[in-house]
């Protein structure tokens, strides 16, 4: 059993919901960066989702767009960003999810990513741009026993049919997007409806029972314990980013104290 089915298993068990956090790997630098992942780990995260910065994203709002650019200006790249997973693994053992685009994976060679992926002890992978048709493109290099998940989203514009197909073919987790639009709290495009959230997490529980787990726009206290009553997971990032953004000296305290708040109340 994969450490990702494993960990959604023992939280359904608690009746509690994941924590999931999303941080760009490399901002400011790949040290700080360390210092404040690996505390975001200690506070007590369930799963990790790691963000490997494309110089051209489509799905990431401005507060990770720049985080991105920080992170691509300190150096770091995908092969840096799998390397990082190896030192986390020393000493980390949460699941622990590759969020990027497919341009820098078929740069370094699909195959050879998904190997050192898995390797480095990836859980799963989010390529925000390669649909969930197209998942064999990377999936075609894993075995079975190997338990890495393409982790596979829904947003509100998916059309019901195509949202039955993804559904049964999810593992590990769903990453429902919580809106139309991109991440961010602020984006000013789309605020999140939750009665029509609600009713879609409920058709989507009826096809499947794969954990599904709310992202985008999800920043405060209340948005969490909203995504408690409908969800299995609630997925946080640009409100990290906007904390290193301000001051990443500081952002590694300030990082552990926001999620054992949050950890208090899922």
């Amino acid at each position: 059993m994969s450490r990702m089915t494993q960990t959604f298993e023992r939280l359904q068990q608690k009746k509690r919901v994941a924590l999931i956090g999303f941080i760009t790997v490399g901002d400011p630098d790949f040290e700080q960066s360390f210092e404040i992942i690996s505390a975001a780990c200690d506070a007590g995260l369930d799963v990790l989702e790691l963000g490997i910065p494309f110089s051209d994203p489509t799905a990431d709002g401005p507060v990770i767009q720049r985080a991105s650019q920080r992170a691509i200006q300190s150096g770091m790249t995908l092969e840096k960003g799998l390397r990082f997973v190896r030192q986390l693994r020393e000493k980390h053992d949460l699941p622990i999810v590759i969020f990027s685009y497919y341009n820098p994976i078929l740069a370094m060679g699909a195959e050879r990513f998904v190997t050192d992926a898995i390797d480095a002890g990836v859980d799963g992978l989010l390529v925000v741009d390669l649909p969930s048709e197209n998942a064999n493109e990377l999936m075609q290099f894993v075995s079975p026993e190997q338990n890495l998940h393409f982790i596979r989203l829904i947003s509100p514009t998916t059309e019901p049919a195509r949202r039955s197909e993804i559904l049964r073919e999810a593992n590990g987790f769903v990453y429902c997007v919580s809106r139309r639009g991109v991440t961010g709290a602020n984006t000013g495009v789309s605020r999140i409806d939750w009665h029509e959230l609600e009713q879609e997490m409920t058709a989507m529980r009826a096809e499947t029972t794969v954990p599904l787990c709310v992202g985008f726009g999800i920043s405060t206290a209340d948005d969490v314990r909203a995504i408690a009553k409908i969800a299995d997971g609630a997925i946080i990032g640009s409100a990290f980013q906007q904390v290193i953004e301000d001051d990443p000296k500081t952002a590694k305290l300030k990082i552990y104290a926001m999620i054992r708040e949050l950890r208090e109340i899922v």
